[in-house]
């Protein structure tokens, strides 16, 4: 297996599998290669999700970083009830599929409702439990049940240690596909804060992705022109963030992607711009490279 370009195995990639992994694609999820979860935070059009969906490909296709497709088909957590919750269950579905038929890659979508699951299964390669849904245990079995794999956002308000609960729901119900993202955690009124601890802590009952655009996010902290509430946030700081998780070892990055973030349809103020995308990408995998070798020397 290639590590980073190193063509071998190292003595660090063993050590950082986690006790479960499992293939998807081209990636072994576990077992110490690091992917990218990647798209426009909600699906706004077609055109603009196969477009997302290429332009981000030919980015990690050219670092040979395995790739997931990430939009949701209904953002059913937004603030207020003029906000864009995206196209749907059925016209959402539709466009993920031709993504999939177009781009020939994996996609990972939100899934909100047990009702909704078995036709969000027939086309996501990836069922995502939103981090305000992470314990919901009927939405997780059904999750799990329905055999794809199944990635639980940790909630803004759980605890890491608290999140084997929700691991072992899947498992439980024969699933051991399963990670789980930190996406930082609630800290006072409007913010966030991610504690790496975290990522380390999660690493011993379930591979871990770090969302590193949402961490970035401040919940409902501004108003839009009608006095509508929308969440702000600090983009400068995702390289960071993201660096500091590769370095604390985890498995694969999230982020929010968008060619026009003023213009996005929801959580723009903290999505990457796709022209900053192959630079933070660079510097992510040559902190896992540098890791690696450090590991390897004797």
């Amino acid at each position: 297996m290639s590590f980073g370009g190193l063509g071998f195995e190292s003595q660090f990639q063993r050590s950082q599998r986690v006790a479960i992994s499992f293939q998807l694609d081209n990636v072994r999820i576990g077992s110490g290669t690091l992917f990218l979860i990647a798209g426009p935070c909600v699906i706004e059009s077609e055109d603009h999700a196969v477009r997302m969906a290429e332009i981000i490909k030919g980015v990690t296709r050219s670092l040979n970083l395995p790739f997931i497709f990430k939009a949701s088909y209904d953002k059913a957590n937004r603030t207020s009830l003029q906000s864009y919750r995206g196209p749907g269950l059925v016209e959402g579905l539709r466009i993920l599929k031709n993504v999939k038929k177009e781009v020939h890659v994996p996609v990972l979508t939100d899934v909100h409702e047990k009702a909704d699951v078995a036709q969000v299964a027939e086309v996501a390669d990836i069922l995502q439990i939103p981090a305000f849904l992470c314990r919901q245990t009927d939405l997780i079995v059904a999750a799990a049940l329905s055999e794809r794999v199944i990635n639980i956002k940790k909630g803004q308000f759980v605890s890491p240690w608290d999140m084997k609960h929700a691991v072992e729901k899947c498992r439980a119900s024969g699933n051991d596909r399963v990670f789980v993202t930190e996406r930082g955690s609630t800290f006072g009124y409007n913010n966030l804060v991610v504690d790496m601890r975290s990522l380390s802590i999660m690493r011993k009952f379930a591979p871990v992705v770090f969302d590193a655009t949402h961490s970035v996010q401040l919940p409902s902290a501004t108003h839009g022109d009608d006095d509508t509430p929308v969440s702000g946030g600090q983009p400068e700081f995702i390289p960071v963030l993201a660096r500091a998780a590769v370095a604390a070892g985890v498995d694969g990055v999230f982020m929010e992607v968008h060619d026009n973030p003023r213009e996005a349809k929801s959580d723009g103020a903290n999505a990457l711009d796709t022209r900053k995308l192959r630079s933070v990408l660079k510097e992510l995998l040559a902190v896992q490279k540098g890791l690696a070798r450090v590991h390897a020397t004797p």
